[in-house]
This record gives C-alpha cells, structure tokens and sequence, in this order.
C-alpha cells in the first residue's frame, strides 16, 4: 500500500468498521434495556407480525376471563336472589297447609291468605328488583330465544349473550345464558300479581253441584288463594310445581356457572401458553445479549484505538517531506 496523504485508508476502513460495531452495540444497549429482542420492524419483521397477533390474542383472552367472572358475578346474584324466594315458597306452603285443615273458619283463613297475598307480592317485588349492571335478572325479560338484538337497547331482551373468545365465528366463543321469570304470576302463584280469579270464594261455596264448583275452582288455577279449604289444598300442589320451577332456574344458572368457570382455567391456560410463545419471540435473552453487549464494546474500543493510530499515519509522509 503506497504511502499518501490525500487519503488515510486506513483510517476510513477503521472508521468503517468503528461505525459497525457501535451500531451494533446501541441495538444490544436498546435490547437490554428494553427487555424485547424486537424493538423495531427492522430487527425482525416476520416476527414483529406474530408477535402482534399474539399480544392481540393474549388481551382479547384476558378481557374473556375478565368478562367470564363477570357473568358469574351476575349468575350469583340471581342465585342469591333465587334463594331468598325459595326462602318465600316455603312459608306459602306452610301456610296453604295451615289453610288446608278443617279447624279454621273461613274468616281466619281471608286472614291467612293476606299473608299468602303478601308473600306473593314480595316474591314478584324480588324478582322485579333483582338486577346486574342495570339488567334485570329475574323478571323474565331474559328468558326466551336468542336474537340478533340482544343488548342492543336500553334494556338486554331475550338470552343474554356472554361473549368470551377472541372471534364471534362458533358457538365456541360465547355462551347464552336464559333466566325464566321468577315473578309470583310466573310461578303460578298469587292473586295481586296475576289474573284475577273468575269467581270469588263465596260464589265457589254457594255453587249449586259439586260438578259446578269443581268447574269453577279448575276455572280460577289454584295456587292463586288459600281463602278456601279447597283452594288451600289445591295450592299445596301449585306451590310444589313453583318450588320445582324455580329449582329449574336455579339448576341452569348452576350448571351455566360451572361451564363459565372452566371456560375460565381454559382461557387462563391458553393465555399462559400463548403469552410464553410471544416471549420466545419478543422477549431477550439476557445472557446472550449480554455476551453480544461485551463483544461489541471491545470491538468498538479495539476500532477507536485503531482509528486514533491510522490517523497519525500520514505524519510519517510529512517527516519524509522535511528530510
């Protein structure tokens, strides 16, 4: 190599390599600190694609257990609310057999009765009461088929939908959760809540045949008054198909609810997997990039050394010149 002073390129091919190796030690410096192999489209841009489909996965299954729990949350309201009505059908049977006995008169079972009238309506004040979030549970306005409509107005109407997957493509990524009408009249149950009876208790007594009465009480639907020994004893079998009713409601939300929470361990599971393929790919591997780190520094200090000699290498043409 000649010996000339209009270009040192030594010093340009020290500079070079100066420039590779600090630019390689500012990506280690930037992986490190950062904690991510890919920081940039340019560091892997194949990987840069999964990895954001993974993170968009990995959330959208987060929010689904998130939204899971929720709907557990309100299935345990319901069931809550379930439990004290139950609590209330009890006694309305208990008092339909103390109206059923042939010890009582009829004015002290008009007063029985305004308790069995009272309990109906506090069973159908619960069940109107009853709310998650603002949607009514137990009313029934979420009984019924599925729509298309759900949750698009004021008020949820038909099967509430529970959405917990990351698409909406199969029935694999939400549930249908149907509460019946909890209401006394739903029941079968009441007066004040429901129809009113066709004939009064005085009309079924002074009723001309057996025939004609027993047409009249099938006429009113027992489970409506205990104001009769008859309508008492018929009663006892309407509150027996109401207690079973409910404990249907209370089954499915049961059943629904132990779905939901191993949609939850799934969930949790897939998110775990996914999240720890995401980090293969994201994620640095510290000793590694650390090893990188130190051998980029000792490259780079190693060019600075070796560009500070190149570039007093034209000084030995100058002693040349001076002789």
């Amino acid at each position: 190599m000649s010996l000339v002073i209009n270009h040192n390129l030594m010093a340009m091919n020290a500079s070079r390599n100066l420039g590779t190796a600090y630019g390689a030690l500012s990506t280690s410096t930037q992986r490190l600190s950062s904690g991510l192999r890919v920081n940039t489209a340019a560091d892997d841009a194949a990987g840069l694609a999964i990895r954001e489909l993974m993170r968009a996965d990995i959330k959208s299954m987060n929010q689904g257990v998130r939204n899971a729990n929720d709907a557990i949350s309100m299935i345990q309201t319901a069931d809550g609310a379930l439990g004290v009505i139950d609590e209330k059908l009890i006694r309305l049977k208990e008092l339909a057999m103390q109206a059923s006995t042939g010890t009582y008169s009829s004015d002290q079972r008009m007063m029985i009765d305004s308790e069995y009238q009272a309990m109906c309506s506090e069973i159908t004040r619960i069940a109107n009461a009853t709310d998650f979030n603002g949607i009514h549970l137990l009313n029934g306005k979420l009984s019924g088929e599925a729509t298309s409509h759900n949750g698009t107005g004021v008020e949820s109407v038909g099967a509430l939908k529970i959405h917990f997957g990351s698409g909406n493509d199969s029935s694999e990524d939400y549930y249908y959760i149907n509460v019946g009408c909890a209401t006394a009249s739903a029941l079968g149950l009441g007066t004040l809540t429901g129809s009113k009876n066709k004939y009064t208790a005085d009309q079924i007594a002074n009723a001309a045949t057996e025939l004609e009465r027993a047409q009249m009480l099938a006429e009113n639907n027992a489970g409506k008054s205990i104001s009769t020994q008859e309508l008492a004893q018929q009663t006892l079998e309407a509150i027996n198909q109401a207690i079973i009713s409910k404990d249907k409601i209370r089954a499915a939300l049961g059943a629904m609810q132990n779905r939901l929470e191993n949609t939850i361990t799934n969930l949790s599971i897939q998110a775990e997997n996914l999240q720890a393929s995401e980090s293969r790919i994201s994620d640095v591997d510290v000793a590694t990039e650390m090893t990188e780190f130190t051998r980029q520094q000792i490259l780079a200090q190693s060019a600075v050394a070796m560009l500070a000699q190149a570039n007093s290498l034209p000084k030995m043409a100058l002693q040349l010149i001076q002789g």
